[in-house]
């Protein structure tokens, strides 16, 4: 079998959806539970920029190349709508959408692309091909 440049590009994705949660859910309480153990202030925004400059081109790297390998364009187009949906959250903030608003299309977008990445992995392994490997 050789996916593994698949399953690897298709995992950091996946990792940064997760990582996008965990920052939204859990930096809050981990900030206020453990004051002693920090030593400069982590700038939220910052965390959330990083996050979606990395999940955006990595994603659609990732997506495209199983749409070009399968022809199933469903998942980049799932893929596409999750990241929007995070871009969306980033660009309007807590500001316009309250916190709870901006939490839930975050977690929302990171599911779904989150999703599309697995998915995009099944029909890889499925189908046994060694497609993507560059």
């Amino acid at each position: 079998m050789m996916f593994n440049g698949k399953i690897r590009i298709d995992g950091i994705a996946i990792s940064l959806s997760f990582l996008c949660i965990v920052h939204c859910f859990f930096t809050p309480t981990f900030l206020i539970l453990a004051p002693s153990f920090l030593t400069l202030s982590v700038d939220n925004e910052f965390i959330h920029y990083l996050i979606i400059l990395l999940a955006i081109p990595i994603s659609l790297y990732a997506l495209t190349l199983g749409y070009r390998a399968h022809d199933r364009i469903t998942f980049l187009f799932i893929g596409i709508i999750g990241l929007s949906m995070l871009f969306t959250a980033i660009l309007m903030g807590e500001n316009i959408l309250s916190e709870y608003g901006e939490k839930g299309i975050t977690l929302f977008g990171s599911i779904i692309v989150a999703y599309s990445h697995f998915r995009n992995l099944q029909i890889c392994k499925e189908l046994d091909c060694d497609c993507h490997n560059e």
